[in-house]
């Protein structure tokens, strides 16, 4: 009678452990953001990959690389960070990170051209006419 009672227990325990996932993964961090890039309008002509993850107990910050479908160039396309938050047994974004903090939103474009407002500008693209560079307005 006792052993029935201690495999009882096992097995319960053993269910119990069975039903939460580990998640700390690359491919369970994809999913989520798939989950949420699903819901944004004109993503569809984008390939998004999850670049790199760091896990931080219910917390992952997501390094994500997005660019245009088909194009075989890495470098063509940004990277953005995301914060997500583990909900059971899944990662729901909660926002991008970065924003606040003097990052480039829009990534190392690799540029070369010169900015009014310090910094460098991305290369235009083969073709494409040649954009006038303004001069700053005089100070008074």
């Amino acid at each position: 009678m006792k052993s029935a009672w201690i495999a009882a227990a096992l097995a319960c325990f053993l269910s119990l452990a069975g039903c939460h996932k580990d998640i700390n993964t690359t491919e369970a961090v994809e999913r989520g953001m798939t989950n949420y890039l699903a819901k944004k309008s004109g993503l569809s002509a984008m390939d998004v990959s999850v670049v790199s993850v760091a896990f931080h107990g219910n917390e992952a910050d997501a390094t994500v690389h997005f660019q245009a479908k088909g194009s075989g160039n890495i470098n063509s396309g940004i990277d953005m960070k995301y914060i997500l938050e583990r909900q059971g047994n899944e990662w729901v974004v909660k926002g991008r990170s970065g924003m606040g903090s003097g990052a480039n939103p829009h990534g190392n474009m690799g540029g070369t051209g010169t900015n009014p407002h310090g910094g460098s500008m991305p290369q235009l693209p083969p073709g494409h006419p040649a954009i006038p560079q303004s001069e700053p307005a005089p100070s008074k």
